[in-house]
């Protein structure tokens, strides 16, 4: 049955009434919610929110580096250290190597560009951090459905967003309701905040029904690979963070590696693969595993277990391809609008900073009685803010890195490093980006296989058992929410011009070619191993792979991460 079959059939759907419906429990989304409830007591008003987060508790789909700047949580809560925020571990030292494959140089403190400095940062599981935040949303009185997904967006007559609709519970692969059938719901609010982090599902299709990119840079990705190390306490150095340019990479493939030390003889590190690259028998997952074994980085955690594992798409275009980020009803904030900052690796306090300043725009809108009209003060606030000007600042990035880790490290250190000393704090030319990710792969006849090593199971490990420890679980019996729009094509373009890059941009190994009965070839989708961490939708040369909700809790379940 379709879904509107299956809505003639059981509904209608039960509908709550909101004033802001909240899409996503992660940093952006709980900080709207705080400082909507907050400024509700400062001015003795009622204003009721919810916040819909599809894993099964908020931070439990949460994956980050982390190394946390504190800037947007000393606004938020500026007695977050008395509440017990779980930013535990000060970063104590910042190390950047450019590496060989054999060797790594490291920049002279005195040389190392100002975004890479981390004085009076935090070294954090930002899985913590949320959960936390979900508990003092809950304490201001915030509503919060763990568990389930937004499906759907609604739209009122005249266009403008009316709120979303829950994913049904209780579809069996052959889309039939079973007998644990449940329907969605539909949550209505004045507004509706959509937080859904990078490459949101709904906020992708808001941002193409509204064309909000339009006159943009295309937006641009990366893949971001992690994982948790306990280690033995002679090799703890709680607090040091590393970062790292150069090998793996080819020169003209933007990516690089960090590693941070937390408390409690924890080590942090995974590496992140910019999804602009060319070749398409480039696997990130690999490349984190033989990144790991270089001898600056197996130092670390040599001796050591692995504990946690999980991958996420990085949104990394910057302020160039910051969409407009308000249409009639509803607004994007976080990384479903692009406010991470590539050139520092981070993107937690920008993801609090926008959910405040939303969050101010929809209750002046609220309590003044407007509704589902276009919240104009939350884009005005942000060109007024330090955010903007952090952004700005590092507006060529990743431009640059695209042009090679030399020419992007000098301009780099130019842009960030020499000019602010000479009293430039803005640099003086812009440079765009002017194709989409998916558009740069090459057919593979073009390019040179890559033969990775094999992994060793002590410091390097296969895809399959890294997914088990990031303890995903899908129900077996739910439809795919992995989608292709014409099933032939990834045999007969996929496979045949690029040899199936599927198999390697995916972190999860989820997706497979087999051979048929009559050995031809077949994609095979492993959706219950998928960690959500948006690949697919990102890089398929076709645009052929569509991420759709599935059942809400499902995914991956971090701990620690």
């Amino acid at each position: 049955m379709t879904p509107q079959e299956i809505l003639e059939q059981f509904g209608p759907r039960e509908a709550m009434e909101y004033d802001v419906v909240i899409v996503g429990g992660g940093p952006a989304g709980l900080a709207t919610a705080i400082r909507l409830k907050q400024l509700a007591a400062e001015q003795s008003k009622e204003v009721s929110v919810v916040v819909l987060e599809k894993g099964s508790e908020p931070g439990a789909h949460i994956l980050s580096g982390a190394v946390m700047d504190p800037i947007g949580l000393n606004e938020l809560l500026p007695n977050w250290k008395e509440l017990g925020a779980p930013l535990n571990q000060p970063v104590t030292g910042d190390e950047v190597l450019f590496m060989s494959e054999t060797g790594a140089t490291r920049t002279p403190g005195w040389l190392v560009p100002d975004c890479f400095h981390n004085e009076g940062n935090y070294v954090i599981s930002l899985g913590a951090v949320t959960k936390w935040l979900g508990e003092q949303a809950e304490g201001l009185g915030v509503e919060i459905f763990p568990g389930f997904t937004a499906a759907e967006v609604l739209y009122n007559d005249d266009g403008s967003v009316k709120g979303i609709a829950t994913g049904n519970q209780g579809i069996g692969k052959d889309g039939q309701p079973t007998d644990a059938f449940q329907l969605g719901m539909e949550l209505h609010g004045k507004y509706t905040v959509f937080a859904e982090g990078s490459r949101g599902h709904l906020g992708k299709q808001l941002i193409a029904r509204f064309k909000l990119d339009e006159g943009k840079d295309p937006q641009s990705y990366a893949l971001g690979v992690k994982e948790l190390w306990e280690v033995p306490a002679d090799k703890a150095r709680p607090g040091l963070v590393v970062h790292t340019a150069g090998w793996p990479m080819e020169p003209d493939t933007y990516g690089g590696g960090f590693l941070y030390h937390l408390e409690g003889n924890k080590v942090t590190l995974g590496f992140v693969t910019g999804l602009d690259y060319k070749n398409p028998y480039l696997s990130p997952f690999e490349e984190m595993q033989r990144w790991k074994a270089h001898p600056s980085i197996r130092v670390h955690i040599e001796g050591g277990k692995r504990i946690g594992y999980g991958a996420r798409a990085i949104t990394a275009g910057g302020i160039l391809s910051l969409p407009k980020t308000v249409f009639p009803g509803g607004a994007l904030v976080g990384c479903d609008a692009g406010y991470l900052n590539a050139a520092r690796i981070k993107g937690s306090h920008a993801a609090i900073k926008t959910g405040m300043l939303c969050a101010e725009a929809a209750f002046e809108a609220v309590t003044s009685g407007r509704q589902q009209d276009e919240l104009s003060a939350y884009p005005a606030a942000f060109e007024q803010s330090w955010l903007k000007r952090e952004l700005d600042q590092s507006r060529n990035f990743k431009q640059w890195f695209k042009r090679g880790v030399y020419v992007g490290s000098l301009m780099t250190g130019i842009e960030q490093w020499l000019l602010p000393r000479l009293g430039v704090k803005s640099p003086p030319w812009t440079i765009h980006r002017k194709v989409a990710d998916h558009t740069r792969l090459l057919p593979a006849a073009e390019c040179q296989p890559i033969v990775y090593p094999k992994p060793d199971g002590k410091l390097t490990f296969d895809r399959l058992s890294s997914v088990f420890i990031s303890n995903t679980n899908h129900e077996e019996n739910q439809p795919a929410h992995l989608t292709l729009k014409d099933a032939s094509v990834p045999v007969a373009i996929n496979l045949a011009k690029y040899a199936g890059p599927e198999g390697r941009y995916c972190p999860a190994g989820v997706y497979e070619y087999v051979k048929n009965a009559d050995n031809t070839d077949r994609l095979q989708i492993n959706a219950q191993n998928c960690v959500h961490c948006k690949t697919c939708d990102i890089k398929d040369p076709t645009q052929n792979i569509v991420w759709v909700t599935p059942e809400g809790g499902g995914g991956p379940n971090y701990a620690g991460m």
